[in-house]
């Protein structure tokens, strides 16, 4: 697999490249090569996509307080 990157948009969503899949709750495999932006606000109708719906709702993250854990 190739390196994947996801960086965090300050105040939006996680934007991922590369070759990745997402598992979702149900189990359900996506693949994708290429780009995608991942919701991080928890607000979105398209979850995990995000759908702008952070613009709206007020979402606020300083990408600077982020710390790794583990």
């Amino acid at each position: 697999m190739d390196e994947v990157v996801i960086t965090p948009q300050e105040n939006g969503p996680y934007h991922v490249r590369g070759n990745f899949k997402i598992v979702l709750s149900d189990g359900k495999t996506l693949d994708a090569d290429g780009e995608t932006w991942l919701c991080r606000c928890g607000n979105s109708t398209t979850k995990p996509f995000c759908d702008g719906t952070h613009s709206k709702s007020g979402f606020h993250c300083d990408n600077a307080e982020m710390t790794p854990k583990g």
